[in-house]
């Protein structure tokens, strides 16, 4: 009995392949997004949000 082999040019036609290559990377880049939000969000409560500092400090100045 014989195995069929494996052609990589048969693999790069399948529309699957592409379709689930696609959907892996998307995964991959949205974890990606969140993992940078969430840094984002532990620096601001760790160092506060710039922005607001300066509002305060220029509200406090003109009473």
């Amino acid at each position: 009995m014989e195995t069929p082999k494996f052609e990589v040019r048969h693999l790069l036609k399948d529309k699957r392949f592409w379709v689930a290559s696609f959907i892996i990377t998307w995964a991959a880049a949205l974890q990606g997004h969140m993992m940078w939000l969430q840094r984002q969000d532990s620096f601001k409560q760790k160092f506060g949000d710039l922005k607001t500092q300066i509002d305060l400090e220029k509200a406090a100045e003109n009473q």
